[in-house]
């Protein structure tokens, strides 16, 4: 998925090029920030 993306940004324009580095950076930090909620054990408390 990942190499998908990447070959499919740089056969893009400039924009699409920025639109698919700022996904990932989204992707990224949405990731950390599930990893950070998880170890701090905000999910246990409904």
């Amino acid at each position: 998925m990942f190499s998908h993306l990447v070959e499919s940004a740089m056969h893009s324009t400039p924009q699409g090029f920025v639109g698919v580095g700022l996904i990932f950076v989204y992707f990224v930090i949405m990731m950390c920030a599930i990893v950070y909620r998880i170890k701090k054990g905000d999910h246990m408390q409904h």
